[in-house]
């Protein structure tokens, strides 16, 4: 049964009010890959009675007020996808299809997050508390740069006028959010909580201010660096922020420190809780929604990456922490899809932000924190690190053998570096290559030049080429026609013309290829990248200055140059 969406549906669990009601940018489709049903769901486990609004126009007053108003708070999320990067292009121009949308209308508003917030208190006031949550929340929590303003902004909490915001991965903190304030008690203690104060709390680390921030890119450094730096559950201190020039009246922002992650026995749990695994019936009637196509049939091994990509927010928002599922848990779940009336024999991905990474970190972590001093994989994977990817050969090979599996296929993200940290990795690779590759392989390089690569936070290319020799040689042995396709990006901050030629250059010696999958780089708030993009300076040695270009047709002409030949990118003025 899912989580409802209309009054009848409430009627039908003899429910007359609902204690939370959870408002989306997307569409409802009820599966551990939405992050508004997993928190949905694991309140209705707690014993709340829990309502969703998806994709309401904001213009339809009825279709907020369709649940009635909520007993204990609203829960308000953009979405699974930042609301601009869901609606524009790298460019800037307009988007024409949101894949989480039924048929892809772009019904999501710009700012989502704020533009809600704003419709529930022009109609229901502040009745009961309003609560942020999602990706576009977690990481514009602090002061950021925002690309679509091509300027800084407060806390999303200052223009939005809610009450809380919970960011990462926030089941932990939502339910005790729920127990508390339904024993009308303070929240305000509770780890991955954020909210305003009008004065600074008595403990913490202030982060450099509007003003400072404002007026000088190296504050900025300064106060990204301590904020990254306090994102590890186990050492991450309380964190505040005055969000007001010091001519005005003070409002703090209080960033308490992050949630404690879940245990494999938790996250368990909360992947195995009584998803449908499809979309709304609502939703179903409005038409297709492409997003369901990929994520219906795939699990999910765990949450978190150590890459520490700088383009990436996954450390920032689920942590550079592991956390696994078991193995029993995800046959069980395999085994619970095989019997769905949709399935059609295949699992179309089993991974997690980085698949090759599933009961892969250190012991150290879960007693002192993550390593402030140095990255897990660069120069090269850490000696910590538990480098073997015997356990998830055994997995996929447990879920192929299910009555009813075709195929298992393994989409996620693979890192070339940390399969050869392995003594074993010939062998994962040679297993990807027989069995779990549906024709064509992604992996992700983004870039070929050294100095580009250690800005983006990548290893250079020797295990990725070393990967490819033996994904294609095993393919062959399997007597299969498979490829390899990789992803790349232009216009990353430091990166010229003349860096995407010799790109082209080592691409055509190397891959032998013309790469189709090339993106222009979006600065998203709260990585390292966008800090880049917005000081012209390497963060890490703030000393030095970056060319950043931020010229749209230039831009284009960079990604032009890997999609075209190497004879026309020389001569393209």
């Amino acid at each position: 049964m899912f989580l409802p969406m209309t009054r009848a549906e409430m009627e039908k669990r003899g429910w007359t009010e609902l204690d939370v009601i959870l408002i989306t940018g997307d569409a409802y489709i009820d599966s551990p890959f939405s992050g508004v049903a997993i928190i949905g769901r694991v309140l209705e486990d707690a014993g709340y009675r829990v309502g969703i609004i998806a994709c309401p126009d904001p213009r339809d007053e009825d279709a907020f007020k369709a649940l009635g108003k909520p007993k204990l708070f609203w829960g308000i999320t953009a979405g699974a996808m930042d609301s601009m990067v869901a609606n524009y292009t790298p460019l800037g121009k307009r988007r024409f299809q949101d894949d989480l949308l039924p048929e892809g209308k772009l019904t999501r508003p710009d700012r989502a997050t704020i533009v809600y917030t704003n419709t529930i208190l022009r109609l229901f006031g502040r009745e009961v508390p309003i609560i942020l949550g999602g990706i576009e929340a977690s990481l514009r929590r602090i002061i950021h740069y925002d690309y679509w303003d091509d300027d800084l902004r407060r806390s999303v909490l200052m223009d939005s006028k809610a009450d809380y915001l919970v960011y990462g991965m926030g089941e932990k903190t939502i339910l005790e959010i729920a127990h508390k304030l339904a024993r009308n008690e303070d929240i305000r203690d509770i780890r991955g909580l954020c909210y305003l104060s009008s004065s600074p709390p008595p403990e913490g680390i202030e982060l450099p201010g509007w003003d400072e921030v404002k007026k000088d890119p190296l504050a900025f450094i300064e106060m990204f660096h301590l904020f990254y730096a306090n994102q590890d559950p186990i050492t991450g201190k309380r964190l505040f922020q005055r969000q007001t020039p010091n001519d005005a009246p003070p409002r703090y922002l209080i960033h308490n420190p992050p949630a404690l992650p879940l245990t494999t026995e938790e996250l368990d749990h909360v992947y195995e809780l009584p998803y449908e695994h499809d979309a709304h019936p609502l939703h179903k009637k409005q038409g297709r929604i492409r997003a369901l196509e990929t994520i219906q049939f795939s699990l999910t091994t765990h949450r978190g990456c150590y890459g520490g990509c700088h383009f990436c927010a996954i450390g920032v928002h689920q942590g550079r922490w592991i956390i696994s599922r078991s193995e029993d848990s995800l046959l069980r779940e395999a085994k619970r899809l095989t019997k769905h009336p949709a399935f059609k024999g295949y699992f179309f991905d089993v991974g997690g932000p980085t698949a090759n990474m599933w009961q892969m970190d250190c012991a150290k972590k879960a007693k002192s924190g993550a390593c402030r001093e140095r990255h897990c994989l660069l120069p090269h994977p850490c000696e910590r690190l538990i480098p073997s990817h015997e356990r998830q050969i055994r997995l996929l090979q447990a879920i192929r053998r299910l009555p009813g599996v075709k195929g298992v296929f393994v989409a996620s993200g693979i890192r070339p570096d940390l399969v050869y940290a392995d003594p074993d990795g010939e062998a994962y690779v040679r297993e990807i290559a027989f069995y779990h590759t549906s024709g064509q392989l992604k992996l992700a390089p983004e870039h070929t030049e050294s100095k580009i690569l250690s800005l983006m936070g990548k290893p250079d290319l020797e295990t990725l080429l070393r990967f490819r020799r033996d994904f294609l040689r095993f393919s062959h042995e399997a007597g299969k026609k498979q490829f390899l396709s990789y992803y790349f990006i232009a216009a990353y901050p430091g990166c010229s013309r003349e860096d995407m030629i010799k790109a082209k250059h080592f691409i055509q010696k190397h891959l032998h290829l013309t790469p189709e999958q090339v993106q222009i780089f979006t600065p998203t708030p709260s990585t390292y990248a966008s800090v880049m993009y917005y000081t012209e300076r390497d963060p890490f040695h703030p000393e030095r200055k970056l060319f950043v270009e931020k010229n749209p047709s230039e831009k284009q002409k960079q990604k032009d140059i890997l999609q075209t030949s190497l004879e026309k990118a020389k001569k393209k003025p």
